[in-house]
């Protein structure tokens, strides 16, 4: 069964197109790696909630957009194969080494999680 890591940030709306060339950078890696679908959603309707919503999650500015992104692996077992080789991976990666590829966000404020499938419906 598919298992998926899914994650929410908070990107500056001025760098919009500077996160999806990271993100066309770095995601091509996990699909390369057996990654079987990778999603990166830049929010257009995200409310303010009363108690809690996904601004608050990522403490948002009022120049930052939330972003809704994941990664579906075939299994958990591809997923935590490719974790546990990031470190070293990235090392001979361009496309995932911070150094080359900076985030253009505020990685300490992301959200992440990894996550089984309990019900799936497709047409």
């Amino acid at each position: 069964m598919s298992y998926i890591d899914g994650f929410l940030i908070a990107v500056p709306t001025a760098k919009k197109q500077t996160f999806i060339d990271h993100a066309n950078r770095a995601d091509s890696f996990f699909i390369e790696q057996g990654a079987l679908r990778v999603l990166e959603c830049w929010g257009d309707d995200v409310p303010d909630g009363k108690l809690t919503d996904f601004r608050k999650a990522v403490q948002a500015k009022d120049d930052e957009t939330v972003v809704f992104s994941w990664v579906e692996w075939p299994d958990k077992a591809t997923r935590d194969r490719v974790g546990e080789q990031m470190q070293e991976l990235s090392k001979a990666d361009d496309r995932i080494n911070p150094e080359k590829n900076p985030m253009p966000f505020d990685g300490a404020r992301l959200i992440y999680g990894g996550f089984s499938p309990v019900v799936t419906l497709e047409n």
